[in-house]
């Protein structure tokens, strides 16, 4: 690889530099997170405004303006029926994630992020519309199936179409974009608030905006060269295969990538091969990563950030504005993952993250407990919620430069082209069903298990920080279509890669 016009061999001895054009398309490409993360962003803090729940949830509205003492903290907000409306778009991502797969195979990435974009648009003005419940959640439903199209696509396309050395760098602008989104929409939140009439209305309507980002820059990208061979566009494959490293000298990576595609096209069926022993150590840790991730308890935070500082006592104008705080943390600590991944590697910052959220979780539950104890009939104050905040804020930050980014970066690289489109979209179904899981149950969780909740997230974040230690290989600069070296080398998942499957040398790869 090449960097400053300096040609150098990478790993795979392919040659190439970083172009500009790849740099500009990665980046297009990864805007795809924008609508993931304004959803997420978003629903929350219009879930707290006092006329959204006047509208569409007075019974929650009604507790909330209970001054008699005898309501719990915990459980001002539970409603199943208010849950589902943050929800139920997940349950649409994890059933669309399917058809994605098929899309995404078939016709090619950019194909699926259009439509993914196209169909988002559809449910953000649906929504902004909304005069009942009905029509809110049938919003939310169209925009699950374009954050399902989104999130199965853009990963995969960024890890096909960025050089080795910047796979890492370039795959998390997706996160970058996402926590971008996150922050943007908490933004609109506070000055919508502000509004004496539909401020909720502009909040919803304003993710067609990201909807449009996403959709006019998915028409005017190239598609990847694994997806053109994948489809027979062998010549023009090659072109661009030119285009993006910046070289002719594209023999050796380009005959990998047709070695690569013949052997998938072996596959007729990549969801019955993907179940397979040789792929186990793939198909294990796509499924276990998005459910780690999701149990870490982040979505408690993005989701419900002004309701969760509600419930601790926070008026509504600094619940919002704490929920921007957050968000901003989360965007400064994606960037320090993005300079970091490259060089210090996928394990560090997944350990790193896991103790530092571990600590995290345990204060925050200490803190809630020390003001609200099991009752919650305590009063709130500024210094406890000043120490809340912080937690909440050093626990985002772990999260935002190890489990966010690396959560969708890992699973993405590891497979081969064969089983590509069908392990994103296992991971994309996992973390979606659990993403619907976590968001659908919190508040009753928070009303039942009160400041135990924090604990009981705590234990999780060990949980997998103890798995990423004994069983998640280190990936970083590794060629895509190589990976089976990082398996073979692996001290438990060696023994499920045959030999044949991988050119193994004098290669060794640590644990």
């Amino acid at each position: 690889m090449a960097i400053g016009g300096i040609n150098t061999k990478v790993k795979g001895n392919y040659e190439g530099r970083v172009t500009p054009f790849v740099v500009i398309s990665c980046v297009v490409a990864a805007t795809g997170g924008l609508i993931f993360g304004y959803d997420i962003g978003i629903s929350g803090g219009v879930t707290s405004m006092d006329e959204f729940l006047m509208k569409f949830f007075p019974s929650v509205y009604r507790r909330q303006m209970d001054t008699s003492g005898n309501e719990s903290q915990y459980c001002k907000f539970e409603n199943h029926l208010l849950t589902l409306f943050t929800s139920s778009l997940y349950l649409a991502a994890l059933i669309s994630s399917f058809f994605a797969s098929a899309t995404t195979r078939r016709f090619g990435r950019k194909i699926s992020m259009t439509v993914g974009g196209s169909v988002f648009l559809i449910g953000a003005i649906l929504n902004g519309a909304a005069m009942n419940v009905e029509m809110l959640i049938i919003g939310r439903l169209l925009l699950g199936v374009g954050i399902g199209y989104g999130n199965q696509s853009v990963p995969v396309y960024l890890s096909e179409m960025a050089p080795p050395k910047l796979r890492g760098a370039l795959n998390i602008g997706f996160q970058m974009m996402t926590t971008i989104g996150i922050l943007a929409a908490s933004l609109v939140n506070y000055g919508t608030a502000q509004m004496k009439a539909n401020g909720w209305r502009v909040s919803l309507v304003l993710a067609g905006v990201p909807a449009v980002i996403m959709t006019v820059g998915a028409i005017m990208l190239p598609d990847t060269p694994n997806s053109m061979i994948e489809r027979g566009q062998k010549e023009e494959a090659r072109a661009m295969l030119q285009k993006i490293r910046g070289t002719t000298e594209v023999d050796e990576e380009f005959n990998d990538l047709i070695e690569a595609s013949e052997a998938s096209q072996k596959v007729p069926n990549p969801w019955k091969t993907i179940f397979e022993h040789k792929y186990r150590p793939q198909l294990v840790i796509t499924c276990l990563i998005p459910f780690f991730q999701q149990v870490t308890g982040i979505n408690v935070i993005m989701f419900y950030a002004p309701v969760l500082f509600r419930t601790l006592g926070f008026a509504n104008d600094a619940s919002l504005m704490s929920a921007v705080v957050t968000g901003l943390v989360n965007v400064f600590a994606t960037v320090v993952s993005i300079l970091a991944v490259d060089k210090f590697g996928r394990r560090v910052l997944f350990l790193e993250g896991g103790i530092q959220m571990i600590i995290c979780q345990i204060g925050v539950g200490a803190s809630i407990a020390s003001v609200f104890g099991v009752s919650g009939q305590g009063t709130f104050n500024k210094a406890f919620g000043n120490v809340a905040l912080s937690f909440i804020c050093i626990y985002v930050a772990a999260f935002a430069w190890s489990w966010g980014p690396l959560g969708w970066l890992v699973p993405s690289e590891i497979h081969p082209m064969e089983t590509r489109s069908a392990g994103q979209s296992i991971n994309v179904s996992i973390n979606m069903l659990f993403t619907f899981i976590i968001g659908q149950l919190f508040l009753s969780m928070l009303c039942h298990m009160k400041f135990g909740l924090f604990f009981f997230f705590a234990g999780w974040v060990f949980i997998m920080t103890v798995f990423v230690y004994m069983f998640v290989p280190e990936t970083k600069n590794m060629p895509i279509e190589e990976m089976n070296k990082v398996w073979k080398a692996h001290w438990f998942w060696g023994k499920y890669i045959p030999e044949d499957a991988v050119g193994l040398g004098n290669h060794k790869q640590d644990v």
